[in-house]
């Protein structure tokens, strides 16, 4: 019996050796599998945060776009001036109350 088990164990670790160039190609295709599916998962999760920072650059583009416009309609003279009227109650000074400086 003993040496039945001994011979049966021999035999099991001929064909190891015999097939360790078959086992170690198998082990690298696994892991060339996992490393293929690792980093196919990086690309999307990197894809998909590309995609979210275009749709912010895009809003916040808008919004500057909405900004400026509404800087220049503010801007303009006579907007300024009836807001001064309606919203301060401000009133131009009368020619006698206005002082002129002349700087030299």
């Amino acid at each position: 019996m003993w040496r039945g088990s001994w011979v049966l164990t021999q035999e099991i670790w001929q064909d190891i050796k015999r097939f360790a160039g078959v086992y170690v190609l198998v082990v690298m295709v696994v892991c060339s599998a996992f490393s293929v599916i690792y980093f196919s998962h990086l690309n999307r999760q990197s894809t998909s945060h590309l995609e979210r920072l275009l749709t912010e650059r895009d809003e916040l583009d808008i919004e500057l776009r909405n900004l400026l416009l509404e800087q220049n309609s503010l801007s303009e003279h006579s907007e300024i001036e009836q807001v001064a009227k309606d919203a301060l109650e401000m009133h131009r000074p009368k020619p006698k109350n206005e002082i002129i400086i002349k700087i030299q």
